[in-house]
C-alpha cells in the first residue's frame, strides 16, 4: 500500500528551508500561509517578506524541492501569495521575532 504524507510532514520538510537574507527558517518566519494535499500532490501558498524580494526564485524553487522530498509526494507546486500581506509581528514565531530584534 502506498504511503501518503500529511500536512505536518510535508512541513517538517519545508521547516528546513533558510531564507538566505535574513538566516531564519522559512516556517518560523511564517512565510508559509497554507499547506493543501491531495492523494500525492501537495499545494504550498507561501508568501515573501516583499513583494520584491530578490531571491524569490531561489526560495520558491527551494520550498519545492522540500515539499517534494517529504515520502509520500510525488508532485508539488508552489503558489505566490501576497495575501495578507506579510507582517512578522503577526506571522513569525516567538523566536524569529527575537531574532529580528522585534519585541512586542
Amino acid at each position: 500500500m502506498i504511503r501518503l504524507a500529511n500536512e505536518s510532514e510535508v512541513m517538517a520538510s519545508i521547516s528546513n528551508v533558510e531564507d538566505p537574507e535574513l538566516k531564519l527558517k522559512v516556517t518560523e518566519l511564517g512565510l508559509i500561509y497554507s499547506v493543501r494535499i491531495e492523494s500525492a500532490h501537495v499545494e504550498v501558498d507561501m508568501t515573501l517578506t516583499s513583494p520584491g524580494c530578490p531571491v524569490a526564485p531561489e526560495l520558491m524553487a527551494a520550498v519545492h524541492r522540500a515539499a517534494l522530498a517529504t515520502e509520500g509526494i510525488d508532485s508539488a507546486h508552489v503558489n505566490l501569495t501576497f495575501s495578507p500581506p506579510w507582517d512578522p509581528r503577526v506571522h513569525a514565531s516567538e523566536d524569529a521575532k527575537f531574532e529580528m530584534g522585534i519585541f512586542d
